[in-house]
């Protein structure tokens, strides 16, 4: 009975890591209800963060679960990136997506956002940020805590204006 009972271990140990992965493809496919041949039709957000972020990786879920396709770019020098993008430090946050346009979106910016920004395409803009890391916005979720947030337009010339205020965790959805 105990060479049975470690037979089963050892089989269980060796097929648990296939049946965990072919679940995971089977529920992110369930998720998004998009086939591949689906999801390349989708816009497409190149994601450049640090390889350890975890938020990042969330906050790229909450783009895929919401019409978008991602890509990710781990990178060591993510300052220098901003600065080359024109993302000045105070609009800052862990991670930049670029859209294929060229646009910016700095930060945990709710996807219905950057779908708005990118169908208006507003005059002298080069994109959206959301700076820090808010409690509560996609990628930071904490339950039900939440802290009100603002969404600015970056313009070319370095200003910013507001895009969009973030005042319940129920907005940045609906």
């Amino acid at each position: 009975m105990f060479i049975s009972h470690l037979i089963t271990k050892r089989i269980f140990a060796v097929l648990m890591p296939v049946f965990l992965t072919a679940c995971y493809d089977a529920d992110n496919e369930a998720k998004s209800g998009q086939t591949s041949s689906q999801q390349s039709n989708l816009p497409v957000l190149e994601v450049y963060k640090s390889a350890t972020c975890g938020c990042c990786k969330k906050w790229m879920t909450h783009l895929e679960k919401n019409g978008f396709q991602s890509i990710s770019h781990n990178m060591n020098d993510l300052a220098s990136f901003k600065s080359d993008k024109n993302i000045q430090s105070q609009f800052q946050s862990c991670h930049t997506a670029i859209s294929k346009d060229g646009y910016v979106f700095e930060g945990h910016i709710p996807a219905k956002f950057i779908q708005k920004f990118l169908t208006e395409k507003p005059e002298g803009a080069i994109g959206l940020a959301v700076p820090a890391m808010p409690l509560g916005s996609p990628g930071m979720e904490a339950g039900d805590n939440f802290s009100p947030y603002t969404i600015l337009m970056l313009m070319a010339d370095g200003s910013s204006k507001t895009y969009a205020q973030i005042k319940t965790l129920q907005e940045q959805y609906q």
